[in-house]
């Protein structure tokens, strides 16, 4: 009997420790299995981003090629002796330094005009009650629905009959309007903002626009940041619009005047994608230097709409 009582801890110490270790084991499993799903997540996220990244790889090293390697088949992706002088030539034969400066002052101008125009207008959908207020902002949104094309030629003779052909402002104007999409996400930012600091300052004597621009515009920083970007990136590769407003050369944009410098007779194909790649590293600097606030804005975006 009283080895039986000895042998009874040691039994169940036994038990306890195959215990312990089968939930060690289960637990090592489950995060085994965790990490080798990360892993695929990462493996195919990759793949895919090389995938994409192929044609902007392919543009940069073609930028760096002769015309006889350009044609060459099979077609080698390292240039046998990369000739910078292509981006010199795109500055020389074409004045490429005044199409980025174009482009950055509509870019400029636009970011400004929808900083103005935008929290505006969403402050007035979020917050503040009028006739047809939910009429308007249906009427709103119905605009997404219209594809930009439609709107191409009515636009043009607008601007053709008011003399602004040729002129930035069809290019800027627009932007002092509000843009709906960015409208949209910011009305949906502002209703998340507790209404209980709108009281509170209204209470401490806050008029309306005391309201909106001590308390609304500081907790909506980072959906303007989004808004921001998204404007920066819209203009910068906007082309469609910018090739019909404007004829004459000397107030092409960057997408515009890339486009034209194919030649009639003869085009130099290591040039152009220079200037492609001129055209695109700016982009490319900018989602680096801000990516997370794209990201941020893009979440924002999907959760809220």
């Amino acid at each position: 009997m009283s080895q039986s009582k000895d042998l009874g801890p040691l039994i169940a110490a036994e038990a306890g420790g195959s215990r312990n270790r089968a939930i060690t084991s289960a637990i090592n499993g489950v995060t085994a299995r965790r990490w080798l799903g990360y892993g695929a997540v990462y493996v195919v996220l990759t793949a895919i981003a090389i995938v994409f990244m192929i044609p902007l790889l392919w543009m940069f090293a073609t930028s760096l090629k002769s015309r006889s390697e350009i044609f060459a088949w099979p077609p080698s992706w390292i240039p046998e002796q990369p000739l910078w002088s292509n981006y010199a030539m795109a500055f020389e034969k074409y004045p490429l330094a005044r199409f980025m400066m174009n482009t950055s002052v509509l870019v400029i101008f636009n970011i400004i005009g929808e900083l103005l125009a935008v929290p505006l207008i969403a402050y007035g959908f979020a917050r503040l009650n009028f006739p047809f207020k939910r009429v308007l902002f249906i009427l709103m949104l119905s605009t997404m629905m219209i594809p930009g094309q439609i709107k191409l030629i009515p636009l043009y003779s607008i601007y053709s009959r008011l003399g602004l052909v040729n002129t930035y402002v069809p290019l800027v104007l627009p932007a002092f309007f509000g843009n709906p999409f960015f409208i949209f996400l910011m009305v949906q930012y502002i209703r998340t903002i507790p209404r209980d600091l709108d009281e509170a300052a209204r209470i401490d004597g806050a008029s309306e626009w005391q309201v909106f621009w001590h308390v609304i515009l500081p907790l909506a920083r980072p959906a303007l940041g989004a808004l921001a970007i998204f404007t920066f990136v819209r203009h910068w590769n906007d082309f469609l619009w910018p090739l019909i407003a404007l004829t004459r050369p000397q107030n092409y944009t960057l997408t515009v005047g890339v486009a034209n410098l194919q030649g009639e007779f003869a085009t130099d194909y290591g040039v152009i994608f220079a200037g492609a790649a001129l055209a695109a590293l700016p982009m490319i600097v900018f989602f680096f230097l801000f990516q997370r606030q794209f990201l941020e804005g893009v979440r924002m975006g999907a959760v809220k709409g």
